[in-house]
């Protein structure tokens, strides 16, 4: 028996590859599905089935992909109805993998499909549970996102029920491989770790502390931040099918030069977007470009600001094209129309306008602000985190609800303002949609809260609710 968890940060995901006799299974697979084919050629394995724990809403999934391709049935548990051909299991259904078997434990909550693979080994001892979305390490799937009319309230009484008829029975030490770690939106508390043992989890996981269902439900659903936009757009694509990958990338990886990519900004409502690292974004960008940076949750971002309406073009560091392509796929994004041959250097070095961020450090920020009456720090970071500490009078637009005008628009033409996030990332982003709006009398503070904070200069406050 072989398992190997394929982990994608940028997304907090995990998917699994798992043999036994040379025979292979997929758990939750990515789009992109190469490493899936990559490894089982390498091990001289079939890949015989593909198993999805639920619809997930925060990526999309490989699993018409891979079917096509490897002719692997796709497995879902009660209750999914799919738009294309899949097996619908019964709870308790037993699937062979050479010497070992998985066991279907159908564990509704998260959604009312949700479904964990219980996998037992040659002896039937129980080995390893794959839990989806159903637990994580140190929480549970959130219970507030699209399963029919159900309030989160009776979908997290669900799973209560689920987490004690189902998952408190096992014993301890049986792996615990969920989908997602540490920065998923899927979940509220996970810890670091990508893995477990269930006797671990009955220990430290609130969710599996004994309490009333009643204390159980307000444990949950207390404190969610709302889901990104996207997730139900991403829940609706896993449900009903796609186009592939492979004709995505045929179109989105057309190289444009540079009177093709005018003409296409310039005959239809198309976003430019850009890739590269934001300190070097801010020194000069085709204007009206909007930035949303490899190096930072690209893809969770670009699903959340992006409209997946609209055609795009890219501007990305010249060969990170298919990088791009690919990780706005795994979200959902199917209208790319291709990219500028040579990047951002060859518009620049033809002479074509160019726009830019001015980069200011917390320090003159500090010094500014006693001596300028009109200066507004807006801050972009989300509820807890402003909550937690912010400048005296700043003004709060999380970055996820820049994509309102009237969020962009309170902002008048006189006020200069100094725009920040926790670290730097974010306020590049927030920035380059304010621009795109037409609001140029702004600057980024590098090294956002971080640094901020550190200024004994700048006066900060704390809402009520999170003082000791």
């Amino acid at each position: 028996m072989f398992i190997q968890q394929l982990y994608t940060s940028c997304l907090s995901e995990a998917a699994y590859y798992i043999e036994s006799e040379g025979e292979a299974a997929i758990i939750d697979p990515l789009r992109d599905i190469d490493a899936y084919i990559i490894l089982a050629k390498e091990r001289n394995a079939t890949i015989k089935y593909i198993f999805e724990t639920h619809f997930h809403a925060d990526f999309v999934s490989g699993h018409l992909d891979l079917n096509k391709q490897t002719g692997a049935p796709i497995i879902y548990g009660p209750n999914a109805i799919t738009g294309f051909d899949a097996h619908i299991s019964k709870d308790g259904e037993i699937f062979k993998l050479g010497k070992i078997i998985f066991e279907v434990m159908h564990t509704p909550g998260h959604t009312l499909e949700s479904t964990c693979y219980l996998l037992k080994d040659e002896n039937e001892k129980s080995h390893a549970i794959f839990t989806g979305d159903t637990l994580f390490v140190g929480d549970v799937g959130r219970p507030d996102l699209s399963s029919g009319n159900m309030s989160s309230e009776e979908l997290a009484g669900i799973m209560y029920d689920t987490i004690q008829n189902k998952l408190l029975p096992l014993a301890d030490d049986i792996l615990v491989y969920p989908a997602h770690g540490a920065g998923s939106s899927c979940g509220k508390n996970m810890g670091p770790d990508t893995f477990s043992t269930m006797g671990e989890q009955k220990q430290t996981n609130y969710a599996l502390q004994p309490q009333s269902k009643e204390e159980f439900i307000k444990a949950v659903t207390d404190g969610l931040n709302s889901a990104p936009k996207y997730f139900s757009i991403n829940a609706e694509i896993n449900m009903k099918g796609y186009d592939s990958l492979q004709n995505i990338k045929k179109k989105a990886l057309t190289a444009l030069d540079i009177p093709a990519f005018k003409k296409i900004i310039l005959e239809s409502d198309t976003i430019i977007l850009d890739t590269r690292e934001a300190v070097i974004f801010t020194q000069g960008f085709v204007p009206g470009s909007v930035f949303i940076g490899l190096e930072g949750r690209f893809a969770e971002w670009a699903g959340s600001i992006l409209p997946f309406d609209k055609n795009i073009v890219l501007v990305t560091e010249p060969g990170k094209e298919e990088e791009t392509v690919i990780r706005l796929a795994r979200v959902g994004f199917s209208k790319m129309n291709g990219y500028l041959t040579g990047g951002f250097e060859a518009w620049k070095n033809a002479g074509e306008k160019t726009d830019m961020i001015i980069d200011v450090e917390a320090d003159e920020l500090a010094m500014d602000l006693p001596h300028d009456p009109n200066i507004t720090v807006v801050d972009v970071r989300r509820e807890p985190e402003f909550a937690n500490g912010h400048v005296k009078n700043a003004i709060h637009v999380p970055l996820d609800e820049m994509t309102d005008l009237v969020q962009i628009a309170q902002f008048e033409e006189e006020q200069n303002l100094y725009v920040h996030c926790a670290g730097g990332y974010r306020s590049v982003i927030a920035a380059s949609l304010m621009k795109r709006q037409g609001i140029h009398n702004l600057r980024n503070v590098l090294g956002g809260w971080n640094k901020i904070k550190e200024e004994e200069k700048i006066e900060k406050v704390k809402e009520a609710s999170v003082l000791n």
